[in-house]
């Protein structure tokens, strides 16, 4: 079955870094995947003086917390891409269930913003070491996977606590996986655990689908 996997990267970071992570997802169940790494558009960070690096929106503090404030507008626009993002690969034939949006840092705030902001419910999110950059009160369907290090210095670990508390208040279905020891980056662990996670999602799909089929006949 097609499936498409739209990883967003963190600050400072590029899409063709992250190429690695598909060495994680040799099972069978993801030979019809696609996957989407874009870079985000290069502009002046905050807390680097003004440098310029891709970057989804600004960073004016390190680090993140809970409390943590975005500029909605910046992340509201980076949302609206990533949709654009999406409505192509369903335009295209992929089923909503089967499109999973994950990020890591930056780039899993961005994801759980997105899905909260779009109109249908998608096959899951995996956020890792990631934030709320924003507090829709919006009741949503699309599983989440949340996975943070407790040794955590750039987005700490309260904020992901937090971040997965405020998901669960909301009604949503929310796994939140704590990692001891681990620290602001992408360990082989999570990324196995990650890979079973979207097995798991993209099979379930596929049994619901095959049952909507017959129901049909």
């Amino acid at each position: 079955m097609a499936s498409f996997i739209l990883w967003l990267h963190g600050s400072g970071d590029s899409g063709p870094a992250n190429e690695s992570i598909k060495e994680h997802f040799t099972d069978p169940v993801f030979k019809n995947t696609k996957w989407g790494l874009p870079t985000a558009p290069s502009r002046p960070i905050t807390i680097n003086r003004g440098a310029v690096m891709p970057a989804w929106f600004d960073v004016t503090d390190v680090p993140i917390t809970s409390q943590s404030v975005r500029h909605e507008d910046e992340v509201l626009k980076a949302v609206k891409d990533v949709h654009s993002m999406i409505d192509k690969q369903i335009a295209n034939g992929i089923s909503p269930t089967n499109v999973f949006v994950c990020g890591f840092s930056q780039g899993g705030a961005l994801a759980i913003a997105s899905i909260l902001l779009y109109p249908k419910t998608l096959g899951g999110g995996v956020i890792f070491s990631g934030s709320m950059p924003l507090n829709p009160s919006i009741k949503e369907q699309t599983p989440i996977l949340w996975l943070h290090g407790t040794d955590d210095k750039i987005v700490l670990f309260e904020a992901g606590e937090s971040g997965s508390k405020f998901l669960k208040e909301l009604g949503m279905n929310c796994e939140f996986k704590a990692y001891p020891g681990f620290g602001h980056s992408l360990m082989d662990e999570e990324l196995e655990y990650f890979s079973s996670w979207l097995r798991s999602r993209l099979l379930s799909s596929g049994v619901q689908q095959r049952r909507g089929c017959c129901s049909q006949m």
